[in-house]
C-alpha cells in the first residue's frame, strides 16, 4: 500500500471518527475526535492491511493559550506490516482535550504497555486517562502537588516536605562483608628471552 492509498483507507474506513489524515515530516498523522480514540486505535492495530501493532509512546503537550484546546494527547504507533514494504509505517494520532475536562479514554485494554505512559502523562501533565487500572504517580511522590510539565507550573513552588519513608538510623555499609574478589589469584612470572 502507498502512503496516499493508506491516507485514503483510513479516511474511508473511520471517517466518522478521524478530523484528518496527512503526511506530516515523514510519518502519518491523524486527528481524532476523543469520543472515537479507542475506536480508532482499535482499527489501526487489527486492519489486516495496517497493523499498527506497536505502541511507541503515549506523551502530551501543552499548549496553553496557543491552541483552541490546551492539551493534546499524542500517541506514536509502528506497522512491522508496512515497514516491511518500505512504506510509511509509523503514525501520529493526536487527540485534543480541553483544560476544563482534561479526560480521555484509557487504551490500556488495547495494549498493556500504555499503563506507565499514561501514568506518566497524568502526573507530567494531568490529563487523566478514565478507565486506567492504577492512575498514580510515577515519577513524582505522592504529596507532590501539581503537574510539573505544565506550562503555567510555577518553578519556584516549594513543595510539602515529607517525612523518610525508611530513616536510616546509621550508616549500615560498615557490616556488609564481601568475599574476596580475587579467590585463589596465581602469579605469573614474566617471560624470560
Amino acid at each position: 500500500m502507498l502512503t496516499q492509498e493508506v491516507i485514503e483507507y483510513i479516511s474511508q474506513k473511520q471517517h466518522e471518527h478521524v478530523q484528518i489524515v496527512s503526511l506530516s515530516l515523514g510519518d502519518l498523522e491523524v486527528r481524532v475526535a476523543s469520543e472515537g480514540l479507542k475506536q480508532v486505535l482499535a482499527f489501526l492495530r487489527d486492519d489486516p492491511a495496517l497493523r499498527f501493532t506497536l505502541l511507541l509512546s503515549v506523551t502530551a503537550v501543552d499548549y496553553l493559550d496557543a491552541a483552541a484546546e490546551r492539551f493534546e494527547v499524542v500517541y506514536h504507533l509502528r506497522s512491522l506490516h508496512l515497514a516491511a514494504s518500505r512504506q510509511a509505517a509509523l503514525i501520529r494520532v493526536k487527540v485534543s482535550v480541553s483544560e476544563n475536562n482534561p479526560t480521555i479514554s484509557s487504551i490500556v485494554s488495547l495494549w498493556p504497555g500504555a499503563n506507565f505512559m499514561e501514568r506518566e502523562c497524568w502526573d507530567m501533565y494531568g490529563v487523566v486517562f478514565e478507565g486506567h487500572p492504577n492512575l498514580t504517580r510515577i515519577l513524582m511522590y505522592d504529596e507532590f502537588k501539581g503537574h510539573p510539565l505544565r506550562k503555567d507550573y510555577p518553578v519556584q513552588l516549594k513543595q510539602p516536605r515529607v517525612q523518610l519513608r525508611y530513616p536510616e538510623v546509621e550508616n549500615t555499609a560498615r557490616y556488609m562483608h564481601r568475599p574476596s574478589l580475587g579467590g585463589d589469584l596465581v602469579q605469573i612470572s614474566p617471560r624470560k628471552g
